[in-house]
């Protein structure tokens, strides 16, 4: 669900982003700001049981990786990236989750595991280089847009290879309210003159609807499942997950016309399923 979510919001937050009304640190400002204040007031009313003082630190970190230093280079990336090199960047991130999760909590690298990945990722492949891409609006990727892509999926990936005996420890309420809070405080510095520039009467109806989708569901709902997953499911299966993206992205492009929805990438879906059944079927640590 939280990576179907993200999957439609590929098409929305490019909208948003390419509408120039509002900048990335402002509008990740917006988003960590209304999810701190939900988590918050939810946390109050059913007694979330809080987390120790000794694992705040713990959770400014996670945060910083998990939410922060992801959310924003996306933002920043999709403007000076194709959709192609969005996508194929995207996909590394099982890739680098599997060795991270490796290194960092035993996780065992298997070969049922890498070849599930590599049979997601081929599926993956074929699926973006056979979509359309005639209306991003940028040409070719920047320098500064393939280190921003890639520093994204390293972050994620690292996030969700280190932080899950954190994550298994607290309630999901606990971890989101102080998550999205340490998000608040590390973007308010750099965001402040967005938020007071920002054309917000230039805004069309249709995108402040996306917006509003981007915070509801692709922050607080979608940043509330993922760690709720976590807890019972392996980083590296969380991450193949990632996959679902573009294959709700290209049937969300499909609906509103941008693109078809052809045998091809009936095709890819297929094999992209494959490989997160054979991750699935891999063995675990003890």
């Amino acid at each position: 669900m939280a990576y179907a979510i993200f999957g439609i919001n590929l098409v929305t937050c490019k909208d948003v982003a390419l509408s120039k009304t509002i900048s990335p640190m402002a509008l990740f400002t917006i988003r960590a700001a209304t999810s701190a204040l939900a988590f918050w007031l939810i946390g109050f009313f059913s007694h979330d049981g809080g987390v120790e003082n000794k694992d705040l630190w713990k959770i400014a970190l996670a945060s910083m990786l998990g939410l922060f230093f992801p959310q924003i280079t996306f933002l920043f990336a999709i403007t000076m990236s194709t959709p192609v090199d969005v996508g194929i960047f995207g996909t590394l991130g099982p890739i680098f989750t599997m060795f991270v999760a490796f290194i960092a909590v035993g996780e065992p690298v298997t070969g049922k595991k890498v070849a599930g990945v590599l049979v997601s990722l081929a599926g993956i492949i074929f699926l973006i280089l056979n979509s359309n891409h005639a209306a991003n609006g940028v040409s070719s990727t920047s320098l500064l847009g393939y280190a921003l892509l890639l520093g994204n999926s390293i972050s994620f990936s690292c996030y969700l290879g280190i932080f899950r005996p954190l994550i298994k420890k607290y309630k999901v309420v606990s971890m989101m309210k102080w998550s999205f809070l340490f998000a608040l405080i590390l973007s308010l510095p750099f965001s402040t003159h967005g938020l007071l520039s920002a054309n917000y009467a230039e805004m069309s109806s249709k995108v402040v609807a996306e917006i509003a989708f981007l915070v509801i569901f692709a922050t607080c709902i979608a940043y509330f499942l993922i760690p709720y997953g976590q807890k019972t499911v392996r980083p590296t299966l969380v991450s193949m997950y990632n996959y679902v993206q573009p294959i709700i992205a290209a049937i969300f492009s499909a609906i509103k016309g941008y693109d078809a929805f052809t045998w091809q990438k009936f095709l890819a879906v297929f094999f992209v399923f494959a490989g997160v059944f054979l991750v699935n079927k891999s063995r675990a640590a003890e």
